[in-house]
C-alpha cells in the first residue's frame, strides 16, 4: 500500500531533510549529501527508499541522477489525510 510506505519513508529525520532539501529545487547526491553527516551511499539508500514510496523521482543527466520531488507521491498523501479534515 503506497500510503504506509510513504508515511514509513518519511518517518525517517534523514529522509524528512532530503525532501526539505529537494522542496528547494532538483539535486543530485552529491548535493544532497553535502548537508548530512552521512555517506554518499547513505544518502543513497535514504533516497531508494524515497523512490520506492512515489515521494521522489529520478533523471539521468549524463552520468548524473537529478531527483526531484514526485507532486504524484504527495497527492495521493494528501488525498488520504484529507479524509480526516472533512469528516
Amino acid at each position: 500500500m503506497i500510503f504506509s510506505d510513504a508515511f514509513m519513508a518519511i518517518a525517517d529525520p534523514s529522509r524528512r531533510y532530503l525532501l526539505e532539501e529537494l522542496r528547494r529545487g532538483p539535486k543530485t547526491v552529491n548535493e544532497l549529501a553535502s548537508g548530512l553527516p552521512v555517506s554518499r551511499p547513505a544518502v543513497s539508500q535514504h533516497l531508494k527508499v524515497l523512490l520506492d514510496a512515489g515521494l521522489v523521482q529520478a533523471k539521468a543527466e549524463g552520468t548524473r541522477r537529478v531527483y526531484t520531488v514526485s507532486s504524484g507521491g504527495f497527492l495521493k498523501l494528501n488525498i488520504w489525510l484529507d479524509q480526516f479534515w472533512e469528516a
